[in-house]
């Protein structure tokens, strides 16, 4: 049972790796509205074409993103919209961390 329940946690973590870095979690962004090629990722975080790969392919790795070849270009999938829960979640944390800050300053 506890090799069960910490191979759970380090998927978990290695998902959360994947999703820490302000790149990758643009790039989510904009799967969570739909199929993207990587060019349209590419322009999106203004990185070169290098870089970009290597952020999907972190994505691709932790099971977050498909790619799909079709011609030359490569398009890119969210596999697991409810992702986007998540960042709710984490833009409640912020809010509460700006609330408590400020009745904090307050005092």
């Amino acid at each position: 049972m506890k090799r069960i329940k910490q191979n759970t946690l380090e998927r978990r973590a290695n998902i959360l790796k994947a999703l820490a870095h302000p790149s990758r979690l643009m790039m989510v962004d904009e799967l969570a509205k739909g199929e993207r090629c990587v060019c349209e990722l590419q322009q999106l975080v203004r990185a070169d074409m290098s870089t970009v790969s290597k952020h999907l392919t972190v994505l691709k790795r932790a099971g977050l993103v498909e790619s799909e070849k079709r011609g030359l270009q490569v398009f890119y999938t969210l596999l697991s919209p409810c992702v986007m829960n998540f960042f709710t979640c984490v833009e409640s944390v912020i809010a509460a961390h700006k609330e408590q800050a400020a009745t904090v300053a307050r005092k």
